[in-house]
């Protein structure tokens, strides 16, 4: 009985050291990774925008593209649907000042069948919704303007439908 009190009080220990010293990393690193998440939004951001943007500034969960004059030149914020063959899809979706037009969009965040829906960030696929008004971008097959990436239906709709939420959310915050 007294091993196992031995073993007991042991295995406690490690465990009670191992807590500690992940506890102390994870404190020491939350804000770095905060940080660099952060700076690669607005890098993100930044890659959507309008060309004749010169500085961006981030405004209630809008990123506001300022042309040379400081006038609104463009805008940039998070889409997202859970409707993706691997789950949520989010992505960063840059309009013109007009509110409408897709400018372009960069994927941050999917879990996509490598080789298929992973080609939503393909230049081929994505220069699709460059120039277009939201409003058109639905897949071929549903009476839009775009073609789905070839066996990634599920994917290339939840794209269309992540680069909608992005222009719906910016057409509330933006007013």
């Amino acid at each position: 009985m007294k091993k196992f009190f031995g073993l007991v009080f042991s295995l406690t220990a490690i465990a009670a050291v191992c807590a500690a010293a992940l506890a102390y990393i994870n404190a020491k690193t939350a804000e770095p990774i905060a940080k660099a998440s952060a700076e690669k939004r607005v890098l993100m951001a930044r890659a959507v925008m309008p060309s004749d943007v010169v500085s961006v500034e981030a405004r209630d969960g809008v990123f506001v593209g300022l042309d040379a004059s400081g006038k609104a030149a463009g805008f940039a914020l998070e889409g997202s649907d859970t409707g993706g063959y691997g789950g949520e899809i989010v992505l960063m979706v840059g309009f013109k000042a007009d509110m409408r037009t897709v400018v372009a969009y960069r994927n941050l965040k999917s879990a996509e069948t490598p080789g298929l829906g992973s080609k939503l960030a393909s230049p081929e696929f994505s220069g699709q919704f460059s120039g277009k008004d939201v409003s058109l971008l639905r897949l071929r097959k549903d009476g839009g303007s775009v073609d789905a990436i070839t066996a990634a239906t599920i994917t290339s709709r939840a794209v269309c439908k992540a680069v909608a939420d992005a222009q719906a959310k910016l057409q509330i915050l933006g007013k």
